[in-house]
């Protein structure tokens, strides 16, 4: 009960800041926002679409190497009508979540908790790797604020090793008095999840940049500029866990990663315009996976065979005579 009251007041507390920060520039934001087109809304939305589909090709993946190989459709219900659940506060919503949609495709629930943690484990992972690669040449406060995320670098790239990654969740397994894993995860599998980690954060960096070059920001590498902000905004909102899907610290951060390269009204504008589309991807995908769900599970009504329908222009046979 504790924790929750603290998670909602520090919630509130980081939400009132960015209110606060929009009301004092209220005249440049409002300014700025009439700035924005709509071509850059629709690209910007469909970099947000795209980025949050790799994220669940990076979570089926470790989901099909423990074994479970579910379809298309099935699996789109499972990852992102569970990702709802990071709306909620606390993280352990969305692994909730799928574990129970999960049973009805015959899915472990150890596979289900394991495939998502692990998924976002990979996405901090390379989202600080991003991060700690551009944060120098970010400018601003950004490595006076957040040097402290390069420390989690070499524990994310350690923990990612097979091996490692394999004998931790078989701890993990003894320790809450579980099955073990039906199969151990291979080194094909968590490459292929963090190449679509990667590719989810470059399509998340393309979803802001082009928020930001319709606001005027420019510059060669804006782009590589914008991947890292967005990354290490996400990873930041993240490692505190306590709002629900990073809001509040996510905005913060992606204000104060992107100092050095915008001003701030922009940085204001672009972190409100960009929750509200990634709020909109996420909504989009499970509508989806459930409208798909639904014509899946649809009844089909087959067309009676001509060659059997009686031609009423035709005589009726007659009846057969009946037994003596």
């Amino acid at each position: 009960m504790l924790r929750r009251v603290a998670e909602i007041v520090i919630t509130v507390a980081f939400v009132a800041y960015v209110g606060y920060a929009v009301s004092k520039r209220w005249a440049e934001v409002r300014t700025v926002i009439g700035d924005l087109s709509a071509a850059a809304i629709v690209l910007s939305l469909l970099g947000a679409l795209v980025a949050v589909w790799f994220s669940f090709l990076s979570w089926r993946v470790l989901l099909a190497d423990f074994g479970s190989q579910v379809p298309l459709a099935g699996a789109m219900r499972i990852f992102f009508v569970g990702q709802l659940g990071k709306y909620l506060p606390g993280k352990v919503w969305p692994v909730l979540t799928q574990m129970r949609l999960g049973k009805a495709y015959q899915v472990p629930g150890r596979s289900s908790a394991a495939a998502v943690l692990i998924t976002m484990f990979i996405s901090l992972g390379t989202g600080l790797l991003l991060t700690a690669v551009v944060l120098p040449v970010l400018g601003g406060q950004a490595w006076d604020d957040y040097w402290w995320t390069l420390l989690t670098v070499p524990v994310a790239v350690v923990v990612l090793l097979p091996p490692v990654l394999n004998r931790l969740l078989a701890l993990a397994m003894r320790l809450a008095r579980r099955d073990p894993m039906p199969k151990p995860l291979s080194a094909r599998a968590i490459g292929l999840a963090v190449f679509w980690s990667v590719a989810s954060w470059v399509c998340f960096g393309a979803h802001l940049w082009a928020l930001l070059l319709d606001l005027g920001a420019g510059g060669s590498d804006l782009i590589v500029k914008s991947v890292a902000a967005y990354a290490g905004a996400w990873s930041i909102g993240f490692l505190l866990a306590i709002a629900p899907a990073g809001l509040g610290p996510r905005e913060t951060a992606l204000v104060v990663l992107l100092a050095g390269s915008v001003t701030e009204p922009v940085a204001l504008v672009a972190a409100l315009v960009s929750r509200l589309l990634i709020t909109v991807a996420d909504l989009f995908w499970p509508a989806v996976a459930l409208l798909g769900n639904r014509r899946q599970r649809r009844p089909i009504v087959t067309a009676p065979d001509i060659d059997t329908v009686p031609d009423p222009a035709q005589p009726a046979a007659p009846a057969a005579p009946a037994a003596p």
